[in-house]
C-alpha cells in the first residue's frame, strides 16, 4: 500500500493571494518565506566551542548586540550574550544540528532545532517602515537599525525577531500568531497600497 502523501501547509499559506495583492501597488511588499531551518545555539561567547561553531558553518557568531552575519545559504542573529538563531534553508536543520554539535566536541552547549516554532514574513519596500511604525516601539530609521541589525521585540503585542534587510525587514513570528500578525500586517499597511484600477464603463 502506497504511503499517504503528506502536504505540508506554512503558518501563513491563507494569506498568500492577500499579500499579493497588498504588493501589487509597487511601494510594499508582503510575504511569508515558510519553512527555514531555525536552531537555537546556546553557548560561552568566549570558549574555544563558540570558535569551532562558527568554523564550522562558516559563519563566525556575531558578538555585537543586535547583530546579524552571513555567509553562503546560512544567517547567523545575535539574541541575548550566550544565544543566537541560527537560519538555513528548508531542509537543512538536521545537517545542522550535527555540524553544531559535533564543532561544540562535549562542551557545555545547547543546540536545539526550533524550525517548526516560527515562519518568516517579509515587509519590504519603500513603505516597509511606515506600516511598522504603526506598532513597533523600536526606531527603525536606517541610522539605527539598517542592514545587519536584528532585535527581540514585539509588534502589535505579539513578540517577534525583528531582522533588517536592504530593502525591508523579516519578522521571524511564532507560528501560533502568525495569522494575528499577518492579518495585523494587512490592516496596517491599507492606507499604502494602492488600489485596484476601475474597468472603463460603457460609453
Amino acid at each position: 500500500m502506497a504511503e499517504p502523501t503528506v502536504v505540508r501547509r506554512s503558518p501563513a499559506a491563507a494569506f498568500a493571494a492577500r499579500f499579493e495583492a497588498a504588493s501589487a501597488g509597487g511601494g510594499l511588499r508582503l510575504a511569508e518565506i515558510p519553512f527555514l531551518s531555525q536552531i537555537n545555539l546556546r553557548v560561552d561567547p568566549k570558549s574555544p566551542a563558540a570558535e569551532r561553531i562558527g568554523t564550522a558553518i562558516g559563519v563566525p557568531l556575531p558578538m555585537e548586540p543586535g547583530t546579524a552575519a552571513g555567509g553562503g545559504d546560512l544567517e547567523v542573529l545575535w539574541l541575548g550574550p550566550d544565544e543566537w538563531l541560527v537560519l538555513g534553508p528548508d531542509g537543512a536543520a538536521p545537517g545542522l544540528v550535527e555540524r553544531l554539535t559535533e564543532a561544540a566536541a562535549g562542551e557545555h552547549v545547547s543546540v536545539v532545532d526550533v524550525s517548526a516554532q516560527r515562519t518568516t514574513l517579509v515587509v519590504a519596500g519603500e513603505r516597509a517602515r511606515d506600516v511598522l511604525a504603526h506598532g513597533c516601539a523600536l526606531d527603525l530609521h536606517p541610522r539605527a537599525f539598517g542592514p545587519g541589525r536584528c532585535a527581540q521585540t514585539t509588534l502589535a503585542r505579539t513578540g517577534v525577531v525583528l531582522v533588517a534587510d536592504e530593502d525591508g525587514f523579516r519578522l521571524l513570528v511564532r507560528s501560533s500568531f502568525a495569522a494575528y500578525a499577518a492579518e495585523w500586517l494587512l490592516d496596517a499597511s491599507v492606507e499604502y497600497v494602492k488600489p485596484p484600477a476601475r474597468e472603463a464603463g460603457p460609453a
